[in-house]
């Protein structure tokens, strides 16, 4: 009989009678691969495995509800620990495949919106994005042999999200686990830690739940000990400190007007129709602040791309805007796609006073990849005429979108940036507030993109102790508390304006300094977890510093 001692799954019963396995020590092979060595029928085998995919796949979709429009934010500790519960026990190879169906099954319904631009670039995005899963899962497999894996397996998490947001070509963040809990328990992390922590939070608190489940032979005294700390994790935010109020407000005009097409011919064909609906919304809220309806703005924000033609190059357009932005009043935030010389444009928040006119601007930084820019374009183009359709190549800004508007410095960001924690957090650190999210989602309305930008926007406030006010062209425009409460929001697809008052906040939280220091740390802890666990598995059995044999 072999001795309990030798398998690095098991704790020695203090009876001496029978062994238990602990899954936060080391974790033992059981799928189908392994079968003959632990002893289970071929038979067996494959229900273990077709069990495995069935948690996998149900994960996915559990993960899936976490987010918007749904929003069930709960969902995604869940999600996590059916996950974890598929790979834990598994060999490295089967891991990864594992890990890669849960991340099709997630991405799949999450990333819907993306059907908009083509089914094909749908596919092509989930299948790429989820390459990341299944090598994330791979690295699980390896450090569930440790004590507190569920540690070491959100440490991973983190470095599967912190690799995706960079690579390839600029990185995709969008669908991480904190987007999923815009206003939660969990979402005060963010001012601790940003993004990073939020989705480490989450990811620790389902695995935790997840290692309960897997001791099947403990008794509930031991089985109550992962599951206390699992709801201790977002119970401690309450623990964490946060700036208080401060007594100076902003008044801000957001204006929506709406666009006449929808998906990629959103603009419809005819001239200056998109200019013409902004400029007639900002002429009404004039109007409206005339009659009394509204308090008086210090300043109009108007959405990514208010104008669809160029104001500096174009006179009808220039003089268009000139005239609503007279009427108004006061500093207003134009979104225009402006000419850089002969090939190249880029996606410009421009500041216009109605004394001066056009002045001080922000050219957005983090592009979107074959919508304003494509690469790698003459080997793209050859094999995939749709990407014609974007026309000029959008160069990227180089500076942060601090911009004097009146009475204040607003923080401008554009659009996809605001998925990218470090665009937002610089942007803040050179004095940006409130931020001011111009966004245009007219090929993607009524799809679950808008939703979900909104839920970033709301983790964005609380990130940094900012007020966000978003204006989009269709949908969904919103002002968002620096305590992450959406105050007041539009419809979509419709025309709208409203003034807000909304405080000014000057004090950083703990993140905003910190910047992206805890991100770097759990993803390193969670890489040296796995090359320990790999170098550990690889000694031989009584070697030096062979530690297999401990019960721990």
């Amino acid at each position: 009989m072999r001795d309990s001692r030798g398998d690095p799954g098991v704790v020695q019963d203090k009876t001496g009678l029978s062994p238990t396995p602990d899954p936060l020590a080391t974790s033992t092979p059981s799928d189908s691969a392994t079968a003959a060595e632990n002893g289970a029928s071929p038979g067996q085998g494959r229900w273990v495995l077709a069990l495995r995919v069935l948690a996998a796949a149900v994960g996915g979709v559990v993960l899936y509800l976490a987010f918007p429009p749904l929003g069930w934010w709960v969902c995604a500790p869940l999600g996590i620990t059916l996950i974890a519960g598929s790979l834990y026990g598994t060999r490295p190879r089967r891991a990864a495949w594992l890990g890669y169906v849960a991340a099709v099954v997630f991405l799949t319904p999450t990333l819907a919106w993306v059907r908009s631009i083509g089914d094909d670039v749908w596919v092509m995005l989930v299948g790429v994005e989820s390459l990341f899963y299944a090598a994330m899962a791979a690295l699980a497999a390896l450090v569930f042999r440790l004590r507190w894996w569920p540690l070491w397996f959100a440490c991973l998490w983190v470095a599967m999200e912190w690799a995706r947001s960079l690579v390839p070509i600029g990185g995709f963040p969008w669908a991480r686990l904190a987007f999923s809990q815009g206003q939660s328990l969990f979402t005060e992390y963010a001012a601790l830690g940003g993004a990073p922590l939020v989705s480490f939070a989450v990811v620790l608190c389902g695995a935790l739940l997840a290692c309960a489940v897997l001791q099947r032979e403990a008794g509930l005294a031991r089985k109550a000990v992962p599951v206390a700390v699992a709801l201790a994790v977002p119970v401690l935010t309450v623990a964490i400190p946060r700036p208080g109020g401060e007594s100076r407000t902003v008044n801000v005009g957001i204006v929506q007007g709406n666009v006449p097409g929808k998906g990629m011919y959103a603009f419809g064909d005819e001239p200056a129709v998109v200019l013409k609906n902004h400029a007639k919304e900002t002429e009404r809220l004039a109007q409206a602040v005339q009659d009394g309806k509204f308090i008086a703005p210090d300043l109009v924000v108007l959405p990514e791309n208010s104008t669809d033609i160029d104001p500096y190059r174009d006179e009808f357009a220039r003089a268009t805007i000139d005239q609503s932005v007279k009427q108004v009043g006061v500093p207003t935030l134009v979104g225009a796609v402006v000419a850089i010389g002969d090939a190249n444009r880029a996606t410009r928040s421009l500041v216009w006073d109605p004394k001066t006119g056009p002045g001080a601007y922000y050219d957005k930084q983090n592009l979107v990849p074959f919508g304003e820019y494509t690469p790698f374009k003459d080997l793209v183009l050859k094999f995939w005429e749709r990407a014609n359709l974007v026309g000029r190549q959008s160069v990227p800004g180089d500076k942060p979108g601090n911009l004097r508007m009146g009475p204040v410095t607003i923080g401008a960001v554009n659009c996809y940036e605001v998925a990218y924690d470090a665009t937002v957090r610089e942007t803040v650190k050179a004095g940006g507030t409130p931020l001011v999210v111009q966004t245009n989602n007219a090929s993607y309305a009524l799809s679950n993109l808008p939703p979900q930008q909104l839920a970033m926007s709301q983790l964005r406030a609380v990130e940094h102790n900012r007020a966000v006010v978003t204006a989009a062209t269709t949908g969904i425009s919103a002002y968002v508390t620096p305590e992450g409460k959406v105050a007041w929001q539009t419809r979509e697809r419709v025309a709208d304006m409203n003034v807000v008052k909304v405080p000014v906040r000057t004090q950083t939280t703990i993140a905003t300094r910190l910047g992206p220091w805890p991100e770097w740390a759990l993803a390193l802890l969670g890489v040296v977890a796995a090359g320990y666990a790999w170098r550990r598995g690889r000694r031989p059995a009584g070697g030096v510093g062979d530690d297999r044999m401990r019960t721990d």
